[in-house]
């Protein structure tokens, strides 16, 4: 039998590869609670696990796998941009730890995720991410070995070119992400089209439950304009406000009505410029994350259209 601490080390554990593999809250820790269950009915059995961390690893792994071939197949069929469910972080638990899993957490690297098969994202984040050795990655897979480092070479081929890149100071990042914020909310215009990139890029999921963009949005005068539209859309909206965050472990945004939330902003950060907002609407991706707002409401209850702007 498992005890209550165990259980409580253990988690986290599983759900760390869980999120990752999947880019999902809600299917994570579905997975999470089978990996879990399986390995509470083992015990019960009479199985003896010398090492509970590892066998659980393994049945989460390989329950998240079978479920990512079944998300695959959900993803293609969703509405406009597939982005993942944001999470909220704190580097101030454990900065150490933060910033050693920072990078494979983040949204942009979830996205680059998503280009490989199941088997190689398992490997490359067990391997390159959880540390654990190729013999190991072998055993959770049921693969040989050198089958393994082979997924992995192409595994890391495959990110390699598009993998993301941050500041390489936090400090700076939150202190560009500041300024960001503090530009958008006074509507300062050219402010904030100098802290874009020239070619950044804005996205937007609302996976056809709320309005959002049709498609990703390109240019620094563009996007501007663009978040300056929908914050004073906000402001017409009592109780709205921005409040900074950590999302994913990079520099965000929670956009909310009172203590309700309407959407999550994540930035990407490089270079002295942000690169890429990427923002989340769906009210399905939020509600892991507290009391989410009405949006179709709380437009509709001003009169305010969405703005168009795709055109």
């Amino acid at each position: 039998m498992m005890s209550d601490a165990l259980l409580e080390e253990l988690r986290p554990v599983a759900f760390a590869i869980a999120y990752r593999m999947l880019g999902s809250v809600s299917e994570a820790e579905d997975v999470v609670q089978e990996a879990l269950l399986r390995m509470h009915r083992a015990l019960a059995g009479g199985l003896r696990i010398e090492s509970p961390r590892a066998y659980l690893a393994t049945v989460t792994t390989r329950l998240a796998i079978d479920e990512l071939r079944s998300a695959r197949a959900r993803r293609e069929r969703y509405v406009g941009d597939w982005l993942p469910e944001p999470i909220v972080t704190d580097a101030a638990s454990d900065p150490a730890r933060h910033a050693e899993m920072a990078d494979s957490l983040s949204l942009a690297m979830l996205v680059l995720l998503e280009r490989l098969s199941p088997e190689q994202r398992a490997v490359l984040l067990l391997r390159d991410v959880f540390d654990y050795s190729f013999a190991e990655v072998a055993a959770i897979l049921e693969r040989s070995e050198a089958s393994v480092r082979q997924l992995a070479v192409r595994a890391r081929r495959h990110v390699e070119e598009g993998r993301p890149r941050f500041e390489t100071s936090a400090a700076e990042r939150e202190a560009l992400a500041a300024r960001f914020f503090a530009a958008a909310q006074r509507g300062d215009l050219a402010a904030l089209e100098s802290l874009l990139a020239a070619d950044v890029v804005l996205q937007g999921d609302g996976g056809g439950k709320v309005p959002a963009l049709a498609g990703a949005l390109h240019g620094r005068e563009r996007v501007a304009r663009t978040l300056l539209a929908w914050l004073r859309q906000g402001e017409r909206m009592p109780g709205a406000r921005l409040r900074p965050a950590a999302v994913n472990g990079q520099p965000g945004a929670l956009l909310l009505i009172g203590e309700a939330l309407l959407g999550v902003w994540g930035l990407d950060i490089a270079d002295g410029r942000i690169q890429r907002i990427r923002s989340v609407v769906n009210p399905d991706k939020l509600a892991h994350l507290g009391p989410v707002a009405d949006m179709r409401a709380a437009l509709a209850a001003r009169e305010l259209p969405y703005p168009n702007v795709n055109e």
